[in-house]
């Protein structure tokens, strides 16, 4: 099925992440404010942005994972949503492809094209990681490893082979970023919560934490990242640098130096790499992610801007590197994309992207976070409330945004949930299922 597009001009924005959702709520207003007739449609398989920097605290049960989706009917009335895959693109043409679960695939005609699908978790060839890792870029895998683990939990409470109780009570997370060592903080608070109701040793639950690097958070610098690591080893996490996994199965994991693990719990959390459609366009990649210019526009295809996880976008401020791929980069050129765009279309003048850098912000778990706001560094209670208000704040909605603050409120008085609730499955929150990795022959 064809939509034809003789009047009026049509927008098309492929991904509905932090680069998107922005650029299509500041495209609107622009437009607005010019009097144009163009149509501004979205194609997202989900009708919601995800705020990923809190799925760590989905994990750990601090939160409930409605409260970080955003619903894109209450926040964008104004952008028609396709609820569906975008599978190819006809650049001659000037057509999307969007695949739905049900009904024909539909051909989506435009004028002005944003790629911004996003990414995905970067997977290396370790046997067994599809079938027994888990990521941390979706909803689904995020509330996956809170039901699994505490599920494990339960079993070990009843299992009489004490290598098998160990097993269960072991958790393994292979990436040592923010990303992973706020997945294993909370994932370590909530066993805590979990051994005192049970009444045993919190000791007896077992964190291993590898990465390849050198060093913990090697993007907070040096001071902080060993302020990160004498908490976390503090905390009872075993972390192991220059050290990854070799392979794994349903019940062990063997390390880099030959070391067997018994687990039934692994989080891979490396990094990412762009979104699959990227490789089927026929364009330029660098490092899995379009080449774009400056004002992020696809080089040989004026009509075609991406930006976002999926570009390899010019850092201007350090020449020769690229932004790196972090929420804070996507929703600036979300804004950055939809000022020209607009100026393409006759409105406004474009610009090059150029970002300051605000620093980042590490939730490590009760009472203790790192965060270099502006170049200031701070840990500990400090740090902790400035990257609660950062989340707070950045989050998109205030509907949202109340129920993530009651949710702190509550944690600071009452303790975590400990129910595992099994509403994800192990196929829609793998890799494959959850975050649309094609599968490898």
């Amino acid at each position: 099925m064809s939509e034809n597009n003789a009047s009026p001009q049509r927008v098309v924005i492929v991904g509905s992440g932090f680069a998107g959702f922005t650029c299509a709520r500041k495209l609107v207003r622009l437009l607005a404010k010019a009097d144009r007739d163009i149509e501004i449609v979205l194609v997202t398989p989900t009708d919601y942005l995800l705020y990923t920097p809190l799925l760590p605290d989905v994990a750990g049960g601090l939160i409930d994972a409605r409260f970080v989706t955003i619903s894109l009917p209450d926040t964008l009335p104004r952008v028609r949503l396709v609820i569906g895959k975008a599978e190819s693109v006809d650049l001659q043409a000037k057509t999307v492809t969007v695949t739905h679960e049900t009904g024909p695939d539909r051909e989506l005609s435009w004028d002005r094209l944003v790629l911004t699908p996003g990414s995905v978790t970067r997977l290396f060839d370790v046997p067994g990681l599809t079938e027994h890792a888990r990521g941390l870029k979706t909803a689904a895998e995020a509330l996956y490893l809170r039901d699994h683990f505490l599920r494990q939990l339960e079993l070990a409470d009843n299992e009489e082979d004490p290598e098998v109780r160990e097993a269960r009570r072991t958790v393994v997370v292979v990436g040592a970023s923010y990303a992973g060592t706020e997945l294993i903080s909370q994932l370590r608070a909530l066993a805590d919560a979990y051994a005192a109701r049970r009444g045993f040793d919190r000791t007896q639950i077992r964190f291993l934490l590898l990465d390849t690097a050198e060093r913990v958070m090697p993007e907070v610098g040096e001071r902080l990242g060993d302020k990160a690591l004498h908490v976390l080893r503090d905390r009872g996490i075993d972390i192991r640098l220059k050290m990854s996994l070799q392979k794994l199965s349903e019940r062990e994991v063997v390390l880099t130096d030959g070391t067997v693990v018994p687990t039934y719990t692994v989080a891979w959390v490396t990094g990412v790499t762009g979104a699959p459609m990227l490789s089927n366009l026929g364009l330029p990649l660098e490092r899995g992610r379009l080449t774009v210019d400056t004002s992020l526009r696809v080089p040989g295809h004026p009509e075609v801007f991406a930006g976002g996880d999926a570009a390899a976008v010019p850092d201007v401020t350090s020449p020769g590197k690229i932004t790196p791929p972090t929420a804070q980069h996507a929703t600036r050129q979300g804004k950055a994309l939809a000022r020209n765009v607009a100026a393409s279309l006759g409105f406004g003048r474009a610009k090059p992207y150029k970002h300051r850098d605000m620093g980042l912000v590490v939730d490590l778990g009760p009472g203790f976070a790192v965060a270099n706001p502006l170049g200031v560094h701070l840990s500990g209670l400090p740090a902790k409330a400035v990257t609660r208000a950062y989340h707070t704040y950045a989050v998109s909605r205030g509907v949202n945004r109340w129920a993530i603050i009651l949710a702190y409120l509550t944690n600071a008085v009452m303790p975590r949930p400990l129910s595992s609730l099994g509403l994800v499955g192990s196929e829609e929150s793998g890799f494959v299922g959850s975050e649309g990795i094609p599968r490898q022959s």
